[in-house]
C-alpha cells in the first residue's frame, strides 16, 4: 500500500517528467525524485535522447545521500545499454534501497527486466503508483512500443452547426487564442503533422510550430531553437501541388505522398 507521502513524491516526479515533453522524442518522458529520511535530496528529468536519463540527473544531485534512499520514477528504470548505460545499474551502484516506479516500461528491451535487475540486487521495488497519470505522459511511446503504430490525434474546428468553412468554400479562423495555443502544444509534441493537398491549396498553411502562440511559461522554458520541428506529411494523390506553396520552403522536412512521380523540381527538404 502506498502512503500519502509516496503519492506526493510520485506526483512531483510526474511534474518533472512533463518538462521534457517537447524535447525527449523518440525517448519517453521520465521524471525521478530521490528521498532520504523524508527529504528530497535529488531530482531530475530526461531532456533529450542521448543525454543522461532522469535517474542519473537525480543521482548526481543526491550524491552520497542516495545511499539507503528511495527513488520515485515515472517509468521502470532501463536495464539495457543504449546511448546511455542502464539506469537500474546506476541506482544499484548508488546504494538506493527502494524504488517506486509508476509503470513497467513497454519497451521490449526493458519490459520488467529493470525491476528484476533491481530486485536481484536486493532493492525493494514497488510498481503501479499513479500508473494512469504516468501512462498519459507517453501515449505515443506506449502505442509505438506495443503495436508499432503511431498515436494519432485529430484536430478539427467547426462552428456550432458543424461547418468548417463558408458556403463559398472560403476558410476562416473558427478557433480562439486558447484553442490555437493548445494546437501549437500538440504540434510541438508530435513527430509529424498530416494533411492533404486540398488543405494546402485552400489555405497555403505553414504546418509548423508558431512559437509566439505558445503560453508564455513555455516560451520561457523552451527557446524556439530547442523545439523540434515535426515532419510535414502531405497526401497529394492527384499530383495537384507545385513547389510554389510556402510550406515547401520553410525550415523542417516535408514528406509528399503521391501516386506518380512528377517532373517538378522540389526543395531538398521535400521527399
Amino acid at each position: 500500500m502506498f502512503s500519502a507521502f509516496d503519492h506526493k513524491m510520485m506526483s512531483r516526479a510526474i511534474a518533472l517528467a512533463k518538462k521534457g515533453r517537447f524535447t525527449t522524442a523518440p525517448n519517453p518522458n521520465v521524471g525521478c525524485v530521490i528521498v532520504n529520511n523524508g527529504q528530497i535530496v535529488g531530482e531530475g528529468f530526461h531532456y533529450r535522447a542521448g543525454l543522461p536519463h532522469a535517474e542519473v540527473f537525480a543521482l548526481r544531485a543526491a550524491g552520497d545521500k542516495a545511499r539507503r534512499a528511495t527513488a520515485y520514477v515515472t517509468l521502470e528504470p532501463c536495464s539495457h545499454y543504449g546511448r546511455t548505460p542502464p539506469c537500474a545499474l546506476a541506482l544499484i551502484e548508488a546504494g538506493i534501497s527502494r524504488v517506486v516506479c509508476a509503470m513497467v516500461d513497454p519497451n521490449p528491451k526493458v519490459a520488467g527486466n529493470g525491476v528484476t535487475l533491481l530486485q536481484n540486487a536486493g532493492v525493494t521495488v514497488e510498481v503501479g503508483l499513479l500508473e494512469q497519470d504516468a501512462k498519459a505522459l507517453n501515449l505515443g511511446f506506449i502505442k509505438a512500443m506495443q503495436t508499432g503504430m503511431p498515436y494519432v490525434q485529430l484536430k478539427m474546428a467547426s462552428s456550432l452547426d458543424g461547418r468548417t468553412a463558408l458556403a463559398n468554400g472560403e476558410s476562416k479562423w473558427i478557433t480562439g487564442p486558447q484553442a490555437r495555443a493548445d494546437v501549437q502544444q500538440f504540434r510541438a509534441q508530435a513527430g509529424a503533422i498530416l494533411s492533404t493537398s486540398a488543405t494546402v491549396i485552400a489555405d497555403d498553411p505553414s504546418m509548423n510550430i508558431r512559437w509566439q502562440e505558445l503560453p508564455f511559461y513555455i516560451q520561457q522554458q523552451y527557446p524556439q531553437s530547442e523545439l523540434r520541428l515535426p515532419i510535414r506529411v502531405i497526401i497529394d494523390s492527384q499530383n495537384r501541388l507545385s513547389p510554389d506553396y510556402q510550406l515547401f520552403h520553410l525550415p523542417g522536412k516535408t514528406l509528399l505522398a503521391r501516386c506518380e512521380q512528377g517532373d517538378e523540381v522540389w526543395p531538398d527538404s521535400v521527399t
